[in-house]
């Protein structure tokens, strides 16, 4: 358990993040063009020492690659800088450091949902000319997650998708979409069918826009606000309608991740949606082992849109070590060092890694993750995410409770994002 528990602490550090913070001071450059000041420019050809920052739930992951680096490039060592284990304060960090124009952090992991933000204040060098790197190899969702105003900015670490996962005993067939769960929901008697996180924090961000990307809508469409969008209302209305109808459990808007896991390991519940750490806590449980499968989510007509976590690396516009600090982010992404993140359930971004059949016979639930980040969709990419988080929670929360109506929560939704963005 105690790997589990470790992995759980991860994925909270890279997926519980919008609700700690409201806006913060990167409001004033929401419109600011990829960085091109000098600062962006310079140190790109120079090599030298750099520090990499990161939260320190995580580190046990990067310390041997680190290691690897360090015995490799012996004029080039890389120094770990270890962060905060609660993510507000990881970033808080940062960006009293960044504001102060200072290089004491050359490459910094940034939680996807930071990528925009950093971007839009020009605190992070945009990865062009000498600093441009392919990203062929990586799952197209994570560049995305990485990308602001149509330029990367940061190059994708590590990932993470959430599952669908299912008692056979309680639920013989997997369901091809969202219909064919709440049928199967019909013949579950005396436990809950359907367990996810709709208590008022991040995790309810998370699940509410899985429906609405499910249903084919989104949050943001570009720079146009599209959550009140006939799709988007859809979504909801199918997540409210779920609550309402009992195909989700009434105990689901007092349920985090953890909450989740203990309900699906006891086999409380015949379907979870949940992070893949859970996979290894149900292998070892009796009450789930040999009895449960996973799968991707489900959506309105098939395969469903899972919210993506995990961590950018991002480099300080400051760094005067730039070429040596790109080479290591790219060190962290090459095969080997992607392959170790999966042996340690640290879902890797290298799309190959999925593919390998020694690794899916140890982790057979890589091929469903798999398909999970190939259809995941970023959480929405603005600077002002955390404003935009609290409005979902707030409204969606409401809808789900029978304080609002769908049509209501998703105006509101919008007039709150609105607001935030002036």
């Amino acid at each position: 358990m105690k790997t589990n528990r470790k992995m759980f602490r991860a994925v909270a550090a890279t997926t519980l993040v919008g609700g700690l913070f409201l806006a913060s001071c990167s409001s004033d450059n929401s419109s600011s063009a990829p960085a091109t000041d000098s600062k962006a420019s310079e140190g790109t050809a120079d090599r030298g020492p750099i520090t990499f920052a990161m939260g320190k739930n995580d580190t046990d992951k990067i310390i041997p690659i680190i290691e690897k680096w360090n015995a490799e490039h012996p004029d080039e060592k890389v120094e770990l800088k270890e962060l905060a284990g609660e993510a507000d304060a990881q970033r808080e960090t940062l960006v009293q450091s960044l504001q102060a124009k200072k290089d004491d952090y050359d490459v910094m992991a940034l939680d996807v949902v930071w990528t925009a933000e950093f971007a839009a204040n020009q605190w992070i060098a945009p990865l062009t000319g000498d600093l441009k790197v392919d990203t062929s190899d990586l799952l197209q969702p994570t560049v995305d997650s990485a990308t602001y105003k149509d330029t990367l900015y940061a190059l994708p670490q590590n990932t993470n998708g959430q599952l669908l996962f299912r008692n056979t005993e309680l639920a013989p067939n997997a369901p091809e979409k969202w219909q064919d769960l709440v049928d199967a929901c019909g013949e579950v008697k005396d436990k809950d069918c359907l367990l996810l996180q709709l208590k008022q924090y991040e995790g309810l961000t998370v699940n509410t826009t899985d429906f609405m990307e499910g249903w084919g809508g989104s949050v943001l469409g570009g720079e146009e606000i599209t959550v009140d969008s006939p799709d988007s209302q859809a979504g909801l209305r199918a997540l409210v309608d779920g609550y309402k109808d009992g195909v989700i459990a009434k105990s689901a808007t007092a349920t985090t991740e953890e909450e989740t896991n203990l309900a699906f390991v006891a086999g409380d519940t015949a379907f979870a949606i949940n992070w893949p750490y859970m996979y290894d806590n149900a292998v070892e449980s009796e009450a789930t082992n040999g009895k449960f499968e996973v799968q991707p989510l489900v959506g309105k007509d098939g395969v469903g849109t899972s919210t993506l976590g995990g961590y950018n690396n991002a480099i300080n516009v400051n760094s005067k070590h730039k070429a040596t600090a790109l080479d290591f982010m790219k060190f962290i992404v090459n095969k080997e060092n992607q392959t170790s993140f999966a042996e340690a359930a640290f879902p890797p971004v290298l799309a190959s890694i999925y593919d390998d059949n020694a690794l899916v016979e140890k982790f057979p639930y890589l091929p469903a993750l798999k398909t999970s980040l190939e259809n995941a969709a970023p959480r929405p990419v603005s600077p002002f995410y955390p404003a935009i988080s609290k409005a979902i929670q707030d409204n969606a929360y409401a809808a789900i409770t029978g304080d609002k109506s769908v049509e209501d929560a998703t105006k509101d939704m919008k007039a709150a994002i609105e607001n935030a963005s002036k």
